[in-house]
């Protein structure tokens, strides 16, 4: 499968439990500089929160994730998080829920059940996306070689990102990531035709 789901764009949600404040935000992330990025920027904005708790997932396979209790007893608010996340089946997402304490303890069943909902209501406000994987590549030609190297790119359905013709031909391609080898194959098989850069 060279497909997965996220979510389309920023969303916010609110939650209240005993006079506390929990803000849900959710973020469509790529890496962990991004989610790095979005934290910094909820932190600076709600500096006067009592815990900014998250969690997210990274890659179509789901295999890099993290959770976050800053502070709140361990495991009551960034695996809650989490398990929303991975129960919707999405990825590349960040939620973040920034709270403010209201005077009442809610104990540890209250956190955990004020977490979940937060995380459920705000991924409940996001639309969930198909998001196709695909992969790039650099090739590099003789000009005579134009026709026969735009017909196998027409036929594999790669996207030409650019292209640059001089003495020689340059161009970069995307293509679908179930499609790459085929393509890249195909391309080989063409007399000089060189890859450049391949993923």
């Amino acid at each position: 499968m060279d497909t997965y789901l996220t979510i389309k764009q920023e969303v916010q949600a609110i939650y209240k439990e005993k006079g506390s404040k929990f803000l849900a935000f959710a973020f469509p992330v790529d890496s962990e500089e991004a989610i790095k990025e979005s934290l910094a920027v909820l932190r600076k904005k709600y500096y006067d929160a009592t815990h900014h708790c998250y969690a997210y997932t990274l890659g179509k396979d789901k295999k890099v994730f993290r959770a976050n209790d800053d502070g709140e007893p361990s495991g009551t608010a960034g695996l809650p998080i989490l398990n929303q996340i991975k129960s919707k089946g999405i990825t590349n997402v960040l939620v973040v829920i920034v709270r403010y304490f209201g005077g009442t303890k809610l104990g540890a069943s209250g956190l955990v059940n004020a977490y979940k909902t937060a995380s459920a209501e705000v991924l409940a406000q996001a639309e969930v996306v198909e998001k196709i994987l695909s992969q790039t590549l650099q090739i590099q030609f003789e000009y005579l070689l134009t026709n026969e190297v735009m017909k196998t790119i027409k036929e594999n359905e790669a996207t030409i990102i650019k292209q640059v013709f001089e003495d020689k031909c340059k161009m970069w391609l995307s293509i679908r990531e179930k499609q790459y080898d085929k393509l890249l194959e195909e391309l080989k098989a063409l007399k000089n035709v060189q890859i450049l850069i391949e993923n």
